[in-house]
């Protein structure tokens, strides 16, 4: 193979100087504001990638707290029947909304029953608003916690949140805010951070931020953390420890302590003993119905009852109040992931929800529609019963 020279006028090596001394000769060619403006432009340009960068990679609780700056007043909607975890958190997204102005509602539907529930708010004396439909909402923009979907009032279905924190599975979002951490124990340590993120410091603290932490919203955090972890114990991460680790020097002890030891009712106490007494048990199984009962909220606490026996894995716990079956499950055995579990369990019964996590789970069901109006030819208590200790067992 043979290559042919092509003449040139110059050696190809000087070619780089003689290029930049043709741009040099152009540059100063150019008028000079037609210089001043290119100078502007690539100024312009820098300037405006560096804020593009920082826009995106700001974190959460800043990317909230702007966003709530830009309303006069928000409503903060807790799921149902409210527990620790998200009373905590709608305190603290009132707290990051008092930062920047903005007058905060906390409203939720149904009931406070639980008697630590009930401890909780009065503890810390909560202004906490019920409410049954939504012409109630106290503000248009709505910022959900602890659930990501609008549930349990009249007209739930046409609220659509500004924002969504939670840590549950599910399809909700918010329209200009979402934050999901399925991998999260609790939505209270998703808030802590948030709180990280704006610089707060706790009241012992000398914070550079404008922020402060008050004893009652460190308290209220650090519990919403332990109830929905069982106290650290189940469904935790890594990042519940080091919420509880930041959150901790600015707790109130004796508000704690208030807390975490309420009184409990009677009726509470014979549905524990009722869990313990009628319980049925197929291998680590365990399964019980508590027949009628005044108080809805004592069906979990059976629940965790029942998960201290010797041997028990997984549990199901259910009971009749105003014509409705409530479910509540809880597992620490690997093989039963207990909202899928009752889903199962209850998948082609009409009128029927149920869900949760691996660790624990609820549902609910009609009475009628289980024994056989509508659609379905109905079971027995028993049959259900069977259905339960299948969806465990991995069978159904």
């Amino acid at each position: 193979m043979s290559y042919r020279s092509v003449p040139t006028d110059g050696p190809v090596v000087g070619a780089t100087p003689l290029v930049t001394e043709s741009l040099a000769d152009a540059v100063r060619s150019l008028e000079p504001l037609v210089l001043s403006l290119l100078v502007l432009a690539v100024v312009g340009l820098v300037l405006g990638g560096w804020w593009a960068v920082r826009w995106f990679r700001r974190p959460p609780g800043a990317r909230l707290r702007r966003m709530l700056a830009a309303h006069d007043e928000v409503t903060v909607l807790m799921h149902p029947n409210p527990d620790p975890d998200a009373m905590s958190c709608a305190m603290g997204v009132a707290r990051i909304a008092d930062s920047v102005d903005t007058d905060a509602t906390l409203q939720y539907s149904g009931e406070i029953r639980h008697q630590e529930n009930r401890a909780f708010r009065t503890v810390l004396d909560l202004d906490l608003e019920s409410i049954e439909a939504s012409s109630q909402l106290a503000a248009g923009p709505v910022v959900l916690v602890d659930h990501n979907t609008p549930r349990g009032f009249t007209g739930a279905q046409t609220v659509e949140p500004i924002a969504v924190v939670d840590h549950h599975p599910g399809n909700g979002a918010g329209t200009q805010f979402t934050d999901v951490r399925t991998d999260y124990g609790a939505a209270s340590t998703i808030i802590a951070e948030y709180l990280t993120d704006i610089d707060a410091s706790l009241a012992d603290e000398d914070g550079s931020g404008d922020v402060q932490v008050s004893p009652e919203l460190a308290t209220g955090l650090l519990y919403g953390i332990q109830s929905d972890t069982n106290h650290l114990t189940n469904g935790c991460s890594r990042a519940e420890f080091d919420a509880c680790a930041a959150l901790f020097s600015g707790i109130d002890e004796d508000l704690l302590d208030r807390i975490a030891n309420p009184q409990v009712s009677d009726d509470v106490l014979q549905v524990k003993a009722t869990a313990i007494t009628e319980k049925r048990i197929e291998g680590p199984f365990a399964v019980c119905d508590v027949g009628e009962i005044g108080n809805v909220d004592a069906i979990p606490q059976a629940a965790d009852e029942l998960m201290h026996l010797e041997g028990v894995t997984a549990v199901v716990v259910y009971g009749e109040h105003d014509g409705t079956l409530h479910l509540s499950g809880r597992s620490r055995d690997d093989r039963v992931h207990m909202g899928e579990t009752l889903r199962h369990a209850i998948n082609d019964i009409p009128m029927a929800s149920a869900g949760g996590h691996a660790r624990m789970g609820g549902g609910q069901l009609s009475v009628d529609h289980m024994n056989g109006i509508g659609p379905s030819d109905g079971i027995s208590r028993a049959e259900f019963e069977e259905r339960l200790f299948s969806a465990m067992a991995g069978e159904r």
